[in-house]
Formats: C-alpha cells, structure tokens, sequence
C-alpha cells in the first residue's frame, strides 16, 4: 500500500520517521483485511501528493506492527493520528472527509 508519497512505519523507523520529524505527520493504522482502511488510503495518498512539502504521511501496518498499535492504544482501525514535534496533538477513529484531514492538518501549523 506504499505507492504514492507515503511512508511505511515499523518498530524500527518509527521513532525517526514520526518523533524526531520537522514537519507534522499524520500516522494511519491500517490493515490489509480492512474494508474503511481502503476506502480512506486514496484520501491519505491524494493528501501525501498534494501536501507532502509540509506534512508527512506514513502508514502502520497493524498486523505487522502489534507493539505500536499498542503503544498508542489503537483498538479500532483506520485510526489516524496527528503528531507535530513528536508529540501527539489529534487523532480520528474510522472514515473521515478529505475536508476534514486537511482541516486537521492546518491546525498543526
């Protein structure tokens, strides 16, 4: 699911990739038997594309992936979370408008 401008989070990027970023980043838990998780990754790839000079947007596998998911407590998918300076500021809980993320996005500026 890594085609478009996003990035691919694991355990062992995850730190790098996401707390130490200079630019905000919106994490997607996802998996590949998830209906809604494929309904939104065209909205996530559209805003990578569009967006991606100020905002980063990565994907985390749930299944490959158990000790983040729960890290950060996600008990229901797509769960997206939106961290700006390493710390977590905003989070959503399954389908959400394009609209709506970009709006999320801005108020992490």
């Amino acid at each position: 699911m890594n085609n478009s401008g996003t990035v691919t989070l694991n355990e062992g990027n995850f730190e790098e990739e996401v707390t130490r970023s200079s630019k905000p980043v919106l994490v997607d838990f996802w998996a590949e038997w998830c209906g809604p998780c494929k309904l939104i990754a065209p909205l996530l790839d559209e805003i990578a594309k569009e967006k991606g000079d100020a905002v980063k947007v990565a994907k985390v596998d749930v299944d490959q992936n158990q000790s983040l998911s729960a890290r950060y407590n996600i008990r229901a998918i797509p769960t997206l979370l939106f961290f700006k300076d390493g710390q977590l500021r905003d989070q959503v809980t399954g389908m959400t408008s394009k609209k709506d993320l970009l709006g999320r996005i801005e108020a992490l500026a």
